[in-house]
């Protein structure tokens, strides 16, 4: 389960700091390393730690800020099957290293363990933005120039995606582990009443509709699947 999480912290920390920064990017980029290097040290999962970066820095060359991503959409289920191994092969462990005692003794929630937080927080980072990358592979494999092609950004008449679809997938995710699931369907479904008049507008070709209901169907799969790993993780443990 560590592995899980600081696979997810690495690969959704690199995309947001993409996201956030546009100068000096090596120097953030070697500090964040470094930061999570300190962490899995912490943890006693130092390898992992180290495998994560590895992954995180192939997730960067296949993936591009913009566009979509080098092999289509590849790179999002290996990435999955990865997350799911790492859940299968190390599930939370007995003794997680001076960190986790630490955590254990004066965390919060003693049942709790720190593979579960930072499982969490690896979740959390990753439907930030790393989930805006996702959903603009599969627009752009499906759409393809019908998207802006510079971006893969929604159409003019779709705005406010990029804020409103990291904010839908934590309530999602969140909803989902709470098992609130009457208030999650409510949620979707508020997003589909108050996009209706644009998509109502659409013309022939049907673009908003489309865009609309392939991106809010991956969206909501991201969020879904990172509540799944969370379960499948604390379960097995």
């Amino acid at each position: 389960m560590i592995a899980a999480g600081l696979l997810l912290l690495a690969v959704g920390g690199v995309d947001l700091l993409r996201r956030l920064i546009t100068r000096r990017r090596p120097l953030a980029f070697a500090v964040a390393g470094a930061v999570l290097v300190a962490l899995s040290a912490g943890a006693d999962a130092i390898v992992a730690g180290i495998l994560a970066l590895a992954v995180a820095a192939i997730w960067t060359w296949v993936v591009p800020e913009s566009g979509s991503a080098r092999t289509g959409l590849w790179p999002v289920g290996l990435l999955g099957v990865t997350v799911a191994a790492c859940v299968v092969v190390a599930p939370a462990r007995s003794r997680p290293g001076l960190l986790g005692s630490v955590w254990e003794s004066y965390g919060p929630r003693a049942d709790v363990s720190i593979d579960v937080l930072l499982l969490l927080a690896g979740c959390l980072l990753f439907l930030l933005e790393s989930g805006n990358a996702v959903v603009r592979i599969a627009l752009r494999a499906e759409m393809g120039e019908r998207v802006l092609p510079a971006t893969g950004d929604a159409p003019a008449t779709l705005k406010g995606g990029r804020l409103i679809g990291p904010l839908e997938r934590i309530l999602v995710f969140a909803l989902t582990l709470a098992g609130a699931y009457t208030l999650l369907a409510a949620v979707l479904a508020a997003k589909g009443i108050v996009r209706f008049p644009e998509i109502s507008r659409d013309g022939e070709g049907g673009d908003r509709a489309e865009y609309f209901l392939i991106g809010s169907l991956v969206s909501w799969v991201t969020a879904l699947a990172a509540a799944f790993t969370v379960w499948w993780g604390v379960q097995g443990g």
